[in-house]
């Protein structure tokens, strides 16, 4: 097993992304994306949904093969450094998008957008595998748990240095310029700063799988045919096939979460910069403290449960989420309209709608963290990357269809919260397969 110092700089690679996630996809970019950058709100939730659409057709196609490939040659750490490179170039890029743009340019910070994605979903992949190595079986889960909380502290810490040297002073930091949307734009720069800085522990001082000798084109020939054995011979993988299959489904309703919260919180009720940025330290507040309850939970009651257990909290806040509007709670309850000169987070709605962040806020870390243990314990011997190429198959299959339903749905009905409410019957369906995988006891 690998050194204390090794493990602790396995949990960085968790920290380095996190702010691209945090930023860029979920609270601040995404968001201004929608609002700003596309003028119609509808159609921004729209086109993010599509450019999600791309990202996840492509990684669902290339994440088991790549896997596969890399268990033929062995070494997982110069893969991460090419994907992290092109999480670095697509998140600088998002400088440029500026209000109003169309046509080329606005296609160009799409893409910018699907590479950085494709780049970090891809990355995952083989730090994951490295995992199984790091700590022996009934550490996982723990080690696991600590990576997904220390990547939440990462993504509320960069949260915080927005707001601070951007947001809430009257003049921002380096001579932004709050009138042409700086603070948002920066984000993207910022967290390819991040990630170039933060990664550097985990090639530091993380050990590599030992080069197996193999050329590139007999890695991937080798990778190939490794893949196809494996597929044809997943019937003697049952157990490990229907969790698979449950985590396309429930994994997909997750992404999908993430990617259109913060979209659909600003959406509902306004809220300006400062206000979603606060929002966004509120709930990675409650997914990192959820993480770290998910890692003393889990060797308690194992992963499987644990995963049921978000998933159902995830329901619960979902249905609640939805059933408010600004003059309206629990879909029949009448409130008071938001005033425009109210406070932060005032008005009866939007206390309606925190208390209902809390009950989806806690699990996002737990079912993350507990799903990735979970693949570990199931996976075969020597055949750990590509099981987890396969294990972010089973996350990316479907992760363009809740994206695109987002999308489709919210063009056909210009309503975001019929839009959102498609991630519903993704975790119901996910939590039913769940139930019947069989976890094996940790030793």
């Amino acid at each position: 097993m690998a050194s204390k110092l090794a493990q602790a700089s396995w949990t960085t690679f968790d920290w380095a992304f996190q702010p691209f996630f945090t930023l860029v996809t979920t609270f601040i970019f995404a968001p201004y994306f929608t609002s700003a950058v596309v003028a119609d709100p509808v159609t921004g939730q729209a086109y993010w949904g599509y450019t999600q659409t791309v990202a996840g057709i492509a990684i669902a196609l290339l994440s088991p093969v790549l896997g596969a490939i890399a268990d033929a040659a062995g070494p997982r750490k110069p893969w991460i450094f090419a994907l992290a490179c092109l999480t670095f170039a697509g998140c600088a890029v998002l400088w440029w998008a500026v209000p109003g743009i169309d046509g080329g340019m606005l296609f160009g910070i799409l893409a910018a957008i699907t590479i950085a994605t494709i780049g970090a979903e891809f990355a995952i992949v083989f730090n994951n595998a490295m995992l199984p190595s790091l700590v022996p079986p009934e550490r996982i889960g723990v080690l696991s748990a600590i990576g997904w909380g220390i990547g939440y502290v990462g993504g509320l810490i960069s949260l915080g240095l927005v707001l601070g040297l951007f947001v809430l002073p009257q003049v921002p930091a380096f001579g932004l310029d709050k009138a042409t949307f700086d603070a948002e734009r920066m984000v993207g720069p910022l967290s390819a700063l991040w990630l170039a800085v933060f990664i550097l522990p985990m090639f530091a001082f993380v050990p590599d799988q030992k080069s197996r000798g193999v050329a590139i084109g007999a890695a991937v020939g080798a990778g190939l045919r490794q893949l196809g054995e494996t597929l044809r011979g997943l019937k003697h993988y049952r157990n490990v096939v229907r969790y698979l299959l449950a985590h396309m489904i429930y994994g997909d309703a997750l992404l999908a979460i993430f990617a259109f919260g913060g979209i659909y919180a600003r959406a509902t009720f306004g809220w300006d910069l400062l206000t979603i940025g606060i929002f966004g330290i509120l709930l990675n507040v409650l997914a990192m403290t959820g993480s770290f309850i998910g890692g003393v939970l889990e060797p308690r009651i194992g992963s499987k449960r644990t995963i049921a257990l978000a998933i159902v909290m995830m329901i619960v806040g979902i249905l609640g989420i939805l059933s408010i509007g600004p003059e309206r709670i629990f879909f029949v309850i009448e409130v008071a309209a938001p005033a425009p000169d109210r406070g932060l987070f005032a008005s009866p709605a939007e206390h309606a709608f925190l208390a209902c962040t809390l009950i989806l806020g806690l699990p996002f870390g737990p079912a993350q963290a507990s799903s990735r243990s979970l693949m570990a314990r199931l996976a075969p011997p020597g055949m750990v990357t590509e099981f987890f190429g396969l294990f972010a198959l089973s996350g990316k299959a479907t992760a363009f269809l809740a994206p695109f339903m987002i999308g489709l749905v919210t063009d056909l009905t210009h309503s975001q919260r019929w839009g959102l409410a498609v991630v519903l019957p993704f975790l119901a369906l996910g939590l039913w397969l769940l139930s019947g995988v069989k976890e094996p006891k940790a030793h």
